[in-house]
């Protein structure tokens, strides 16, 4: 059975209300530094602080957050003034000399860690721009296409970051193509970049040219330079839920894109094989990793429930249901939505749980650390309350 329109009316409800009045309310204002700027995000449940450092990642994340909350909701200005606190600590405090963005800082602001990816630099770029957005800040909207060009530098130039190690079996990443298309998109939806389509293009089609394996309904989380896959430990380890993020950011612009029906074919084709081996027959939920052969993974983590992964796959299997109809995907959806919200969610101090046994047992209670914080829940909440009003409450 699919939704009703009503059912799918008093979602929209719950979603928004869930954001604004349990996820949202969790974290601000709090977690503004008064002192210093930015955030202070990693909290315990009842958001006490268990570390004042700042990941750089979740500075700019929330920082895109509280912008997006104020052009898409109301224009509150606790929210710009709070979004502002953490693009000025960005922008004064994450960047080494040669332009390259740290990923850990102190409170102050002083470097910790670097790491040879540039994903704090795609969380700036959104950052940037939802504040441009929100601000009328031209500066803000130069260093967003600023930071997005050297993103696609980053990622186009072999050699151009220094690597971790000597790697003698090269491969590449999902993540990249992934994280590239939706801070293209957001770029594009927010202050607008002549590039973003060009590049969103080259980045799906790298996509489904080397990532999606149809003859065994797959899509890899790695694979060699030339798309085949690294038949080792590394190489075969799937993450059903980063892959289905993908699928979801394929289904978004297919919306952009007038319903392009091959898009829509791509993003239900990639969420239709990551379903299959990430849920979780035996106790629900999505898995963490899994072998492409079945065979053990390396990482002991590998059969944990994480909340991110979930909030992903809420988002695909609702956009999927929307822009096709079809009852498979609203099916998935209530699956995925009632075992998130039974499990993950804190309903004494709000927000969500972080990390999960197998069977749904808590395994700890931090709301947050240097990769949990305000962003995959409440993005979560926010594009589902918006795509549930936009498409009226009812299915295509």
């Amino acid at each position: 059975m699919g939704y009703s329109s009503e059912e799918l009316k008093n979602l929209q409800s719950f979603y928004q209300k869930q954001l604004l009045e349990d996820t949202v309310p969790f974290w601000f204002p709090r977690s503004v530094d008064k002192e210093f700027g930015g955030y202070l995000l990693m909290r315990d449940q009842d958001g006490s602080l268990i570390d004042d450092d700042k990941a750089v990642w979740i500075q700019g994340r929330a920082a895109w957050l509280l912008s997006t909350l104020y052009n898409s909701f109301e224009p509150r200005q606790e929210w710009l003034e709070a979004s502002r606190s953490g693009i000025d600590f960005l922008n004064e405090h994450c960047f080494d000399t040669d332009g390259q963005m740290f990923f850990h800082v102190t409170r102050e602001g002083k470097p910790l860690r670097k790491r040879r990816y540039y994903f704090s630099e795609t969380f700036a770029v959104i950052a940037n721009a939802a504040y441009a957005k929100a601000s009328g800040d031209e500066r803000a909207a130069e260093k967003a296409r600023y930071l997005f060009g050297k993103c696609i530098e980053y990622a186009t130039t072999p050699g151009i970051l220094p690597p971790k190690f000597t790697d003698t079996r090269p491969a590449k990443g999902i993540g990249v193509p992934m994280i590239m298309m939706n801070t293209a998109q957001q770029l594009r939806e927010t202050i607008g970049d002549p590039r973003c389509d060009e590049w969103i293009d080259k980045w799906i089609a790298e996509i489904e040219r080397d990532f999606v394996k149809d003859d065994i309904r797959c899509v890899m989380e790695q694979v060699a330079p030339d798309g085949s896959i690294i038949d080792h430990i590394d190489g075969r380890t799937l993450n059903p839920g980063h892959a289905i993020e993908g699928a979801w950011f394929i289904l978004h612009e297919a919306r952009y894109r007038n319903n392009d029906p091959h898009l829509i074919q791509l993003g239900c084709k990639m969420l239709d094989y990551m379903w299959e081996r990430g849920w979780d027959k035996e106790f629900g939920g999505i898995l963490y990793f899994r072998d492409v052969h079945n065979k053990p993974v390396q990482e002991y983590w590998q059969d944990m429930k994480f909340w991110w992964p979930h909030n992903e796959v809420i988002i695909a299997t609702l956009l999927a249901y929307l822009m096709t109809g079809n009852d498979k995907y609203a099916e998935w959806h209530k699956m995925v939505h009632n075992y998130s919200y039974d499990h993950f969610h804190d309903k004494k101090n709000g927000e969500w749980f972080g990390y999960l046994h197998r069977d749904g047992s808590l395994a700890q209670t931090a709301k947050g650390n240097m990769y949990k914080g305000p962003f995959h829940l409440p993005r979560q909440e926010w594009y589902c309350s918006q795509i549930l009003k936009e498409f009226g409450a009812a299915p295509v």
